[in-house]
């Protein structure tokens, strides 16, 4: 199979050898060759891999200016991160790539191959097919392509990928072309060294920011110093390498104005790739987008203010609400919001929010995230509250003390916000440059000062109640989560804003006996004080019969029952997972709640069918079976209430796929940050639970042993025996063994004499530190006595547990008890 290229045409020979599917992939390739931009040409070629050859990812290589490094060019397809694919290879190295280029054949390998490979440890997961065809051309390179298909690449797919590869024409070489681009600057044109922070910029875009050629002192924090701060994250996505990949970038951002509404500024870019010792290079261009977006009228900035008041629920948003309103259109140098609670006002908000910005005297009174003082530090202040109306101070006025007039040298207006009778605060607004108060500004802020008044005194009565409300939920609450053995959890809770009623949500991470730990999630019907109660019993009462040692089914089923029992017209949901830390497994049981959704370690999501029962306390006799899940190490198991995933636009199966397409493209290594995001575009008008657990998987797995002790003459001799033999096979000395089946005799001959039915000894080791259980039929707990004479022929049992123990204690245990005992040994 031959084919060769014709003015830039992808022209094959014996086409009568090959499928329709190659054929169109040829065709599709041709109409690529007529684009008119390279760059664009060569990510359009790669992109017919995903399309004709069911390719996850794409990419094509091509060697560095030293020839000792193949570096990446250009990709298409999933993130590279996913498959462990580098920037760059050594060119003599043992890489597949490295052995493409080399030898000039293509390497195809399946994961089986792969597995067995070197390259093998480098990736997070091998269960994937890779092809790698040499590209001709000037210096040559390769082309690379990936597939998470089990059959891998069939013959179809393989000459697909061989007409793409000869599509190819391989760039100048990596890191040339870059930097050719930024030797020729052009005036709207930069370039961004990502790892000094250091920038090239025309004329025209430092014209843009405002700044002389001579004033610009090479560092990007200084333009980006410049900008609007709210549009600051989206710069920083582009800016910093970490979050930038190969490929092109569009965004719009503003940047501040000495006078006026910021300017819309638009930038385009890409990411050039290092290698070589030479950092990587963002180029690109920055244009003018400014005239896309008209300025607004006055009127229109009320209607916009008035619409942000309305959905605002706390003071803090109503504060905001009025300075991003006000402060840009009235091109202030600051603005202040301050709530008048009894004769003291309390600054809710400050723009710029740092001290040194603000007059000294305000500065004396910063005692905790914002200042307050006595309206009477302020005689002209509380004049004007008095009054009830706006007060405006041109530049030179000299009747003003310090604390006012520093805020505003060039210019001040006062405005007393009132709502129901009485002022609810006020908002003080300040110029540094002598200021002209304009007819349509003195409008403008009348009208702000009555629609900021009444939403800040209904945002202050629902700050108050709600804060309650949250505290009441926070006490029902687990305050921390435990530490996990092979695991980490997080949990956020988020009230509902929609009014003042308790929430029903609730989440509950609860450890077990032999490194097991029940997950918990659940959501009582309603919102009220009857769900937030009838959530704490819930609660309570699954954590009470998890750790009696019931298995999960039985957990949930007396739940149910309890719930029945309880004569309420409310019902609950709930999931119960039964984690093995040691084995990596799971028992879930679902009570008509939402499933669970596992990250699995490659990165791909999947909802997990898992059978359900019906809601809590909906029906006494219910069965609620039992799913097995299998988790890897780096498995996330996410668990969440339908606050999060039901929207009034969308169904629940909606919302939970998008749920488990958030959960795909996140950090799971920023554990906190994962849970944050996730709950980033979450609707408040219900309360949200969310519980995540990444299994890590045990690094030391514990030895364990069990003995059915039968009650014969002779048991705790057999006892005392199994012991000491299982100690020694686990290398523990025999210096910690006496002492370990003393404990033994005791709890064993405790056992035997006051209760009937089976015995049982456990022995687990861990760490140099010995675990001795017992379970025995009676729930009666051991009690230890407060005196013994010196007559007395018992007691004295537990006594010596006591003390030969590090700790012990009892748990109950499927009707009956287990009376357990930890020793540090050696060994283990």
């Amino acid at each position: 199979m031959s084919h060769k290229r014709c003015n830039g045409d992808v022209v094959g020979e014996d086409a009568s050898e090959r499928g329709p599917r190659t054929l169109r992939a040829e065709g599709a390739l041709n109409a690529i060759a007529a684009g008119p931009v390279p760059q664009e040409r060569l990510r359009g070629i790669l992109e017919q891999a995903l399309v004709f050859a069911g390719a996850s990812f794409a990419a094509l290589y091509t060697p560095g200016d030293d020839r000792e490094l193949l570096c990446l060019v250009e990709s298409a397809g999933v993130p590279r991160t996913l498959y462990g694919v580098r920037d760059s290879y050594p060119a003599s190295g043992g890489s597949p790539v490295a052995d493409a280029h080399r030898d000039g054949e293509a390497v195809w390998i399946g994961p089986e191959e792969f597995a067995g490979s070197a390259e093998s440890r480098h990736v997070p997961s091998s269960g994937f097919s890779l092809a790698v065809l040499p590209v001709r051309g000037d210096g040559g390179g390769c082309f690379l392509a990936l597939t998470e298909r089990p059959g891998g690449f069939d013959a179809d797919d393989r000459m697909c990928l061989e007409v793409i590869a000869e599509a190819m024409t391989c760039p100048a070489p990596a890191g040339t072309a870059g930097r050719a681009e930024a030797g020729d600057l052009q005036p709207d044109a930069f370039t961004l060294a990502m790892d000094t922070g250091r920038a090239e910029v025309g004329d025209d875009i430092l014209r843009l920011f405002g700044l002389a050629p001579g004033e610009f002192d090479g560092k990007v924090e200084t333009l980006l110093g410049l900008t609007v701060p709210e549009d600051l994250p989206s710069l920083m996505s582009v800016t910093e390498s970490d979050h930038m990949t190969i490929g092109e970038r569009e965004l719009e951002f503003r940047v501040l104005q000495p006078t006026g509404p910021p300017k819309w500024l638009r930038l385009s870019g890409r990411l050039l790739p290092g290698g070589d010792g030479r950092p990587a290079l963002l180029v690109g261009t920055v244009a003018d987008a400014s005239t896309l977006r008209p300025d607004v009228t006055d009127v229109a900035r009320v209607q916009r203010l008035a619409a942000a008041l309305a959905t605002a629920g706390t003071v803090r948003d109503v504060s905001q609400a009025v300075v991003a309103a006000l402060r840009r259109p009235l091109r202030a140098d600051r603005i202040a919001l301050a709530e008048l609670e009894n004769d003291r006002l309390v600054v809710t908000v400050l723009d710029p929010p740092d001290p040194e910005s603000w007059p000294e005297l305000w500065r004396l009174e910063w005692r905790t995230e914002w200042p307050d003082a006595p309206v009477r530090a302020m005689p002209t202040l509380a004049a004007a509250l008095r009054e009830g109306r706006a007060r405006i101070w041109p530049a030179g006025t000299g009747d003003l003390e310090p604390a006012l007039a520093d805020v505003g040298p060039g210019g001040l207006a006062v405005l007393p916000l009132p709502a129901g009778g009485r002022m609810a605060g006020a908002c003080l607004i300040g110029w540094d440059t002598p200021h002209d108060f304009g007819p349509d500004e003195r409008a403008l802020l009348t009208a702000s000062a009555g629609l900021a008044g009444q939403a800040l005194m209904r945002a202050h009565a629902f700050d108050a109640e709600h804060e309650l409300v949250g505290m009441l939920q926070r006490q029902l609450l687990p305050r921390r989560l435990p530490k996990l053995p092979g695991a980490v959890a997080v949990a956020r809770y988020l009230p509902s804003t929609a009014g003042l009623e308790l929430g029903g949500d609730w989440y509950d991470v609860i450890p077990l006996p032999d490194h097991h730990v029940a997950l918990v999630i659940g959501d009582v019907q309603g919102h009220s004080a009857g769900a937030a109660t009838l959530m704490g019993q819930m609660r309570t009462a699954l954590r009470a019969y998890a750790v009696e040692g019931h298995p999960p089914d039985v957990v949930v089923s007396h739940a149910n029952r309890l719930l029945t029992g309880m004569e309420t017209d409310l019902f609950a949901t709930c999931v119960y997972v039964d984690l093995d830390m040691e084995e990596g497994s799971a028992w879930c049981v679902r009570a008509g709640h939402l499933p669970p959704v596992l990250r699995h370690p490659d990165g791909s999501t999947e909802i997990a069918e898992v059978e359900g029962g019906p809601p809590l306390g909906v029906v006494t006799q219910a069965d609620f079976p039992m799913s097995p899940l299998r988790l890897r190490p780096g498995t996330l198991i996410a668990l969440t209430t339908d606050g999060l995933v039901e929207t009034p636009e969308s169904d629940i199966d909606e919302g939970m796929d998008r749920f488990a397409h958030a959960l795909a493209v996140s950090a799971p290594g920023h554990f906190g940050l994962v849970a944050d995001a996730l709950l980033g575009n979450a609707r408040r008008n219900d309360d949200v639970a969310l519980l995540l657990v990444r299994y890590d998987g045990m690094a030391l797995r514990p030895l364990r042993e069990s003995w059915s002790v039968w009650r014969l003459p002779e048991a705790v001799r057999h006892a005392r025996r199994f012991t000491r033999r299982t100690l020694r096979s686990w290398g523990v000395p025999d210096d910690g063994i006496d002492g370990v089946l003393l404990i033994v005799s005791e709890l064993v001959t405790n056992a035997l004499v006051h209760t009937d039915g089976k015995v049982r000894l456990d022995l687990t080791l861990i760490g140099g530190r010995l675990r001795v259980a017992v379970a025995d039929a009676s729930p009666r707990t051991p009690v230890k006595p407060t005196s013994i004479g010196w007559e007395a022929t018992g007691g004295r049992g537990i006594l010596l547990v006591e003390a030969m123990s590090a700790t012990w204690g009892t748990l109950p245990v499927s009707g009956g008890k287990q009376v357990w005992s930890e020793i540090p040994v050696g060994g283990g």
